[in-house]
């Protein structure tokens, strides 16, 4: 069953019963050819970690596994070699949300913002992210980080700027979303321990709620997606058919609503263990050895 002809079905029961594992993978890969707004991009290979440095040569190649499938492309850093991931998605016609990784070293955070700024000057960048869950990490004050938000505005005033954090940070910091062009939420119902068959209607809320606190900006989801295998998140459960369903939902109510998504993620990263137990190695939509999963 195509994609297309499933598009009448109402988004919040999208009916998956009595349909086989084999049924969703056709369902998903009809999803998948009609193309995402946007893929957040994992460089990373097996063995590496954030902190190390990453080629071109590995850029290019998972550059060119998901080209066929999204127009936008979200990267997180530009030290490291992660800087020259939009220079090569500009290459390949993709367009750019990047961002300047944040955290608790002031020299990295400097270099990271330089290098965001010369990236958008030169061209390569059509949204900039200061920050990524700074304030839910505690990396950064809210004054800290709103002085690098105003010093990337400045420097580069003709491209939108914001700061990516869970949806509901920015209604309780109200100083952070005044400073932001766009608001860059990310939204994980399995986060939150959601039950997958409530997931869709979470994450609608989720992004309601951001809408409100940004009073008329633009809402982006800047990241959002369900892991294939792990350990359960109360009633949350990770699963290759709860993956399969999650983003299946997820795509199509991006495509009928016009929502910018940003799907978490491209590759499975298996570094992400040390931070967020055994599921944080499966939310890829392809595999560590860059094969697709579904």
């Amino acid at each position: 069953m195509s994609f297309r002809k499933e598009k009448h079905l109402a988004l919040a029961s999208l009916d998956y019963a009595g349909k086989t594992t084999e049924e969703l993978k056709e369902l998903f890969r009809a999803v998948l050819e009609d193309g995402m707004h946007g893929l957040c991009f994992s460089p990373y290979e097996e063995g590496q970690k954030p902190g190390e440095q990453i080629s071109e040569a590995q850029i290019r190649r998972r550059m060119e596994i998901i080209k066929p499938y999204t127009k936008w492309i979200r990267s997180f850093s530009c030290t490291d070699g992660n800087e020259a991931i939009p220079r090569i998605a500009r290459e390949y016609g993709i367009k750019t949300l990047v961002g300047a990784w944040l955290g608790d070293d002031p020299d990295i955070n400097k270099k990271e913002v330089e290098n965001l700024i010369e990236l958008a000057k030169e061209g390569y960048i059509d949204i900039a992210a200061v920050g990524n869950e700074v304030m839910y990490r505690g990396d950064l004050t809210e004054d800290e980080l709103l002085d690098f938000i105003y010093q990337v505005k400045k420097a580069i005033p003709d491209i939108p700027v914001g700061y990516v954090d869970a949806y509901y940070e920015f209604r309780e910091r109200p100083r952070i979303t005044e400073a932001c062009d766009v608001i860059l939420a990310n939204c994980y119902p399995y986060w939150e321990g959601c039950d997958l068959d409530y997931s869709l209607l979470y994450m609608k809320d989720m992004y309601q709620q951001a809408l409100r606190a940004g009073s008329g900006k633009k809402v982006i989801i800047s990241e959002t997606g369900w892991p294939s295998q792990g350990t359960n998140l109360d009633g949350a459960y990770p699963s290759f058919e709860n993956a399969l369903k999650y983003f299946i939902n997820s795509q199509k109510w991006s495509a009928e609503e016009e929502i910018e998504i940003f799907y978490f993620s491209s590759f499975d990263e298996s570094w992400k263990v040390g931070s967020e137990g055994d599921v944080g190695a499966y939310w890829g939509i392809w595999d560590a050895d860059e094969k697709l999963k579904f």
